[in-house]
């Protein structure tokens, strides 16, 4: 059960950070649970590297949806790389 509301909040968490992020996205909904998930992950180390969350404390849903919109950031990139070469 924890593992489907993990995937729920990284699905909203990921078209969050879809929506605030300007620019076309290739990709249906699991696109965006992936890029939320990750985002998750994402918002969890940095959290704990700037000494926000200890050491196993999950991440919040502000650091999540941050991590995710560098995550996005990071896909606009290098899509558009791809695209370009």
């Amino acid at each position: 059960m924890h593992t489907i509301l993990f995937l729920v909040f990284g699905l909203i968490v990921g078209a969050l950070a879809r929506v605030v992020v300007p620019g076309k996205d290739p990709g249906g909904w699991i696109v965006s649970m992936v890029l939320g998930v990750v985002g998750s992950f994402l918002g969890a180390f940095l959290g704990r590297a700037l000494s926000i969350y200890r050491e196993g404390e999950p991440a919040g849903f502000v650091m999540s949806l941050l991590g995710a919109i560098i995550v996005v950031v990071a896909y606009h990139a290098i899509a558009r790389r791809r695209t370009l070469a």
